[in-house]
């Protein structure tokens, strides 16, 4: 595991895959629409569009498999097939309320840069009591274009005043960390459906395996 270039002066989330046990409930709901539908589409379809909006996600797909693909039912399919699968809610991942602690020990401020909608956060993060432990929380339509641009996070970074090079980023998506090294920011990668690749490794200071690895990383510097 590599070491921090420097202590950031925050600290900016991504939230699906991150925060919350989402991403697989994503995934799998994805591979059975496909099954559904008889598309024969492999878990590295998904894995190269989470954590990415809609648009991105239609482009990839039609672009694999034409313009002529059933998006519309598609989409019916996976949102019914996702529902079921997120009926009894969401769990946190592993390490959240102690990351939370060390930052408040730290004082280090922070953010959500999300793209999924405030509903969503609220939704899944409510619950658990956790909003007002950050400083700011930007989803879609918060900032003019979507991961993989680098406005999510350069956003955020201005929201919380602090420059995008003094800001650590976390996030488990290729189109996340994109976004986030795209920005200037220390990016670490805590991979979770989608596995970390040698691109990904040369775009993040660090690859952990949880968020208390990244606490790790946190007390070190």
């Amino acid at each position: 595991m590599k070491q921090l270039l420097r202590r950031p002066k925050a600290i900016i989330f991504d939230m699906d895959g991150v925060l919350i046990e989402s991403e697989k409930h994503y995934r799998d709901s994805f591979l059975a629409a496909s099954d559904e539908g008889g598309h024969g589409m492999s878990v590295e379809v998904y894995q190269r569009v989470c954590g990415s909006p809609w648009d991105t996600i239609t482009a990839t797909i039609r672009e694999d498999y034409g313009d002529d693909f059933p998006m519309s039912d598609f989409r019916d399919a996976w949102l019914r097939h996702l529902a079921i699968q997120m009926a009894d809610g969401v769990a946190l991942k592993a390490g959240v309320f102690e990351i939370l602690d060390l930052l408040d020990t730290l004082g280090l401020p922070r953010a959500i840069a999300t793209s999924s909608g405030h509903d969503s956060v609220n939704r899944h993060l409510g619950p658990f009591g956790i909003l007002k432990r950050f400083d700011h929380i930007l989803a879609r339509g918060d900032y003019a274009e979507p991961k993989p641009s680098p406005l999510p996070y350069l956003t955020a970074a201005a929201r919380l005043g602090v420059a995008p090079e003094d800001c650590l980023t976390i996030e488990d998506s290729y189109h996340g960390v994109q976004s986030a090294w795209s920005a200037g920011t220390q990016t670490v990668m805590v991979p979770d459906v989608a596995p970390a690749t040698d691109t990904m490794r040369e775009k993040c200071v660090a690859i952990c395996d949880s968020l208390f690895d990244v606490a790790t990383l946190l007390k070190s510097v």
